[in-house]
């Protein structure tokens, strides 16, 4: 009885994993669905086709983007989360869904580390920006204004718990301005909030150099402010935060990795980091990373669940700074709820 056992116990054991070793080993067998939790032409968005252009001969499986938008990015971060855990679903984990929202938003119905990191992608500097015939030409005018008129500027943001928010909260934080003395416009993504901003529904805009650096370089924005710590090769002549008075706000600084579910096989895992490694290398992705106003950052699984785990911690703790609460969170995404659009 006692060998039967063992021997019953051992067969339980390695059934479920017979399978799908033989499986995994042909991975991937058909296309990999990669989910950017935000709108075309945000950060996420335009990171996510990027890798997707070019990893794909890596892969040796084409990569299609889909987009699931929505509440901050957890929408499509969720998706993903619940997704089979067999490498055809992935994320492009964004700052705002995988580690703003898990730190400050007590209704997250997921928590950062449930999912496997593959590795970081890139780092996505971070700018003040207005339009070109606004009549501020720095950040420190700029404040001076917002000072003179509580509440009488927009701001263009991607929800409450997202970076494009936080970043001009923190700005009014650190000018020792109340939190709402510019009001918050939400809308489903970056791309949508800067295509406000030209068309004046908002007057100032923090966002991701991704998603800016077209309309700073065709001259329609004006760029007063960047969060390095030394100024972008892109932009030479934008003042970088420090050189602007607010050096606490490079801190703010976007990013993007690329995740998957939680428990995704040693399969799938060792053939994205052949991937990544080979897309370090890759010419044709780095230029195309750098042209969109991103910096090329390739990491390891690990060393990515490390980064974000810095992050969740540094936005809890600027969450309480700020006031930011699931309450708030939660008003805000019954009104977009509400109106259908993101706006407001």
């Amino acid at each position: 009885m006692r060998l039967s056992r063992r021997a019953l116990m051992g067969a339980s054991l390695a059934a479920p994993f017979a399978a799908p070793a033989s499986a995994q080993a042909r991975y991937p067998e058909r296309p990999v669905v990669l989910v950017a939790p935000f709108g075309a032409g945000g950060a996420s968005d335009v990171a996510a086709r990027t890798l997707a252009a070019h990893a794909d001969r890596h892969l040796g499986q084409a990569i299609v983007v889909e987009n699931r938008t929505g509440a901050s990015g957890m929408i499509g971060s969720l998706h993903v989360r619940r997704a089979a855990p067999d490498g055809y679903t992935l994320l492009m984990a964004r700052i705002a869904s995988s580690a703003i929202v898990p730190a400050i938003d007590p209704a997250a119905q997921y928590a950062w580390d449930e999912f496997t990191f593959l590795g970081m992608v890139d780092i996505n500097p971070y700018v003040f920006v207005v339009r070109d015939d606004a009549p501020w030409r720095t950040l420190a005018e700029l404040v001076d204004e917002i000072r003179r008129r509580p509440g009488a500027l927009n701001h263009g943001s991607s929800g409450p718990s997202t970076i494009l928010n936080l970043g001009v909260r923190y700005l009014l934080l650190q000018a020792g301005l109340a939190p709402d003395a510019t009001v918050e416009v939400p809308f489903r993504g970056g791309g949508e909030v800067a295509t406000a901003l030209l068309g004046g529904q908002v007057q100032i805009v923090g966002q991701n150099l991704s998603e800016a650096a077209g309309a700073i370089a065709g001259g329609r924005v004006r760029a007063l402010a960047v969060t390095t710590p030394r100024r972008f090769p892109s932009i030479p002549d934008v003042p970088t935060v420090r050189e602007a008075g607010f050096p606490a706000l490079e801190a703010i600084v976007g990013w993007d990795a690329l995740a998957g579910p939680p428990g995704l096989p040693g399969a799938v895992t060792r053939k994205w980091d052949e991937v990544l490694a080979a897309l370090a290398k890759d010419e044709g992705w780095t230029a195309a990373t750098r042209r969109v106003g991103s910096v090329p950052w390739i990491t390891d699984g690990a060393a990515a669940k490390a980064y974000v785990g810095e992050q969740v911690q540094l936005y809890r703790d600027l969450g309480r700074r700020l006031g930011i609460v699931g309450a708030e969170i939660a008003i805000w995404q019954q009104r977009t709820a509400v109106s259908g659009n993101g706006k407001r």
